[in-house]
């Protein structure tokens, strides 16, 4: 039955996330709420991960997902299913390329669906801002400074010009040692 889910979920995400791997994160959200297969903080900790290795964004969010939900075959069942979507929908327009490339309806679709991916990526920015930076202790709001210190100062470097044509290995490695840092 878990399989199912997973299959049913992940599908849904996939036919409705389009933008790529962070329009995911909405749904993701929505998730935490319905199962226990990750909490709120773990999602963050998947974003991060998935930012960070190899592979799209989304992907790799729901084979963590799926992995931790059901282990092996529930991370298989979860990425086939986030990707089937895209392929049937990319089988049916190379079926019909030549009548969807110039038809002015679909053309306006697209034209209306990216403001939609816009908001959908300003929203997980947003959500991710908010569990990083801010935090509820003893039912207050808390700005979380040490974090927001991290943020602030990581953007300062990548507007200098040098430092943010550095390889996004530097990046990860860089922020990899700051955690270990600040955990201690």
């Amino acid at each position: 039955m878990i399989y199912l889910i997973l299959a049913y979920e992940f599908f849904k995400i996939g036919l409705f996330s389009i933008g790529g791997g962070m329009a995911t994160l909405p749904f993701l959200m929505d998730l935490t709420g319905k199962y226990d297969w990750f909490t709120v903080s773990e999602l963050t900790n998947m974003v991060a991960i998935s930012e960070s290795t190899p592979g799209p964004v989304g992907i790799n969010m729901a084979t963590y997902a799926g992995y931790n939900a059901a282990g092996v075959p529930g991370a298989v069942v979860a990425t086939i299913s986030l990707t089937a979507p895209a392929w049937i929908i990319i089988i049916m327009i190379a079926k019909f390329l030549e009548n969807f490339s110039e038809n002015m309806n679909v053309k306006a679709a697209f034209y209306g669906i990216r403001p939609a991916v816009a908001a959908l990526i300003g929203y997980a920015v947003w959500e991710l801002l908010k569990i990083a930076l801010i935090s509820a202790v003893e039912g207050k709001l808390e700005i979380n400074l040490i974090n927001t210190a991290v943020c602030i100062i990581t953007f300062t470097l990548l507007q200098i010009k040098k430092l943010g044509k550095l390889h996004p290995l530097v990046w990860i490695a860089a922020g990899a040692c700051v955690g270990i840092v600040l955990k201690m």
